[in-house]
C-alpha cells in the first residue's frame, strides 16, 4: 500500500464547511500536500485578522471577490499577494472579501 499523496484531488471548495476562526472570518480547508496547504477565507464587512500573522513559510493569497487592505495595499478582485518566510501582515477589510491562499511550509 501506497501512502504517496494522490496525484489529483479535486472537489467543489463550496462544499466544504466553513468553521469561524475568528468574528466574522470563516475558513474552508482546501486539500494539502506534504508541499502546500490550500484554504478559503470569508471576511464579513469591517473584520480584521485578529493578530498579526507571521509566517514561517511562504504565503500567498488571490482576491477572488470583494477587498482587502493589507500592508498599506488596497487588493481587489484579481490581486495576488506573495508574503516571503519571515514576513507578517494583518489583514482587513470595510466591504467584505474572499481570498483563495496556499502557504508552503519552510524545508
Amino acid at each position: 500500500m501506497s501512502h504517496e499523496p494522490p496525484q489529483i484531488q479535486v472537489l467543489n471548495a463550496h462544499e466544504v464547511e466553513p468553521v469561524e476562526v475568528a468574528p466574522g472570518i470563516t475558513r474552508r480547508r482546501l486539500p494539502a500536500t506534504p508541499w502546500a496547504r490550500g484554504w478559503m477565507y470569508d471576511f464579513a464587512p469591517g473584520a480584521q485578522w485578529p493578530e498579526e500573522d507571521v509566517h514561517e513559510g511562504e504565503e500567498r493569497y488571490y482576491v477572488i471577490s470583494g477587498a482587502f487592505i493589507d500592508c498599506g495595499h488596497r487588493l481587489g478582485p484579481g490581486s495576488y499577494a506573495v508574503f516571503a518566510p519571515g514576513s507578517a501582515h494583518r489583514p482587513r477589510t470595510e466591504t467584505g472579501a474572499r481570498m483563495l491562499g496556499i502557504s508552503i511550509p519552510t524545508r
